[in-house]
């Protein structure tokens, strides 16, 4: 066969699955995939299951200072489901070409991200509260509309995880009522809470992008684009945060009913990309923790992988 026939034959399967996926057909892990199309969904699956992995740390600052044994139980109950979720996500990158061990040591050496919201200190018991009912709602927002992907195993994944996460922001707000209606000082540490948090959340979705530019958009990797994720959210959740009686820290938040979308101030962008990058407040400490706590849990993965090392 010469080379044209190939090339030929080749962009017309390349063809045939774009058009698959277009028509809203799924991708199974062993089905044939342009190496465009898998790298894509490695880079997307593997930064999720990066952000599940690192967004435990925030958390787990306060398991043994949590308030209430009742309290403790609950969060180690979320903390254990976010490494599950994890662990789910990496099983699903594996399926596209790279190892754990490869996903791991790039996430702790900097060369692969996760997201923004990670990269902040949790500094009180009211963080806790924020990070469960806010990050983690904002975060769904986008985790529902991948159960539409055309990335057949991770949409299946994104079931089961939404489903737990709609536990956690249950949990988060039973935080946040109990203290809003506590005392003063209580009822303070959440406004101060929120106003640190409304930055990296309004970020958390990313800049406002052209859908006929992103390819994750066109290839039904994901369903939603940007500001749309933001929007609902918004609409959503700011009529939840008043109804409580907090202050959203934003004075030209507000929603506009000729064009039915909420206005707001433009986040910080700039501080979105330094954060990402490896430059929060917390990033390396956070990163240092990792690459510890796998060093020393080695001897364990050589007992249960049969390294054919003897463990200390």
């Amino acid at each position: 066969m010469s080379v044209a026939t190939t090339n030929h034959a080749d962009a017309e399967r390349r063809a045939a699955f774009f058009a698959h996926v277009a028509a809203g057909g799924k991708v199974e892990a062993t089905d044939w995939m342009p190496d465009d199309y898998r790298t894509a969904v490695l880079r997307f699956v593997e930064m999720h299951a990066n952000s599940e992995l690192m967004g435990v740390l925030p958390e787990r600052e306060w398991l043994l200072r949590a308030p209430t044994l009742k309290r403790k139980l609950a969060l180690t109950s979320k903390v254990q489901d976010e490494v599950g979720h994890a662990q789910i996500l990496y099983r699903v990158a594996e399926d596209l070409g790279k190892s754990r061990e490869a996903m791991l040591d790039d996430l702790m050496h900097g060369r692969t991200k996760f997201h923004n919201v990670f990269h902040y200190p949790t500094r009180s018991w009211a963080d806790v509260g924020v990070i469960a009912w806010l990050i983690d709602a904002a975060a769904i927002v986008a985790q529902q509309a991948l159960r539409e992907s055309s990335y057949a195993p991770y949409a299946r994944a994104m079931k089961r995880i939404c489903w737990e996460e709609s536990v956690h922001i249950l949990h988060g707000r039973d935080v946040l009522l109990t203290m809003v209606n506590g005392t003063a000082a209580q009822r303070e540490m959440v406004q101060e809470a929120l106003n640190r948090w409304w930055g990296p959340l309004m970020q958390m979705h990313g800049p406002p992008s052209d859908p006929a530019k992103d390819r994750d958009l066109q290839w039904k990797i994901k369903s939603k684009h940007n500001e749309e994720l933001r929007q609902e959210f918004l609409g959503v959740y700011v009529p939840r945060i008043w109804e409580i009686g907090l202050t959203i820290p934003d004075p030209n938040l507000r929603y506009d009913e000729e064009t039915q979308r909420w206005r707001y101030t433009e986040p910080d962008w700039a501080e979105l990309r330094h954060v990402v990058t490896g430059h929060g407040p917390m990033s390396q400490a956070r990163l240092d923790f990792r690459l510890l706590n796998h060093a020393e849990t080695a001897w364990v993965r050589d007992v249960v992988l049969g390294n054919g090392r003897q463990a200390a």
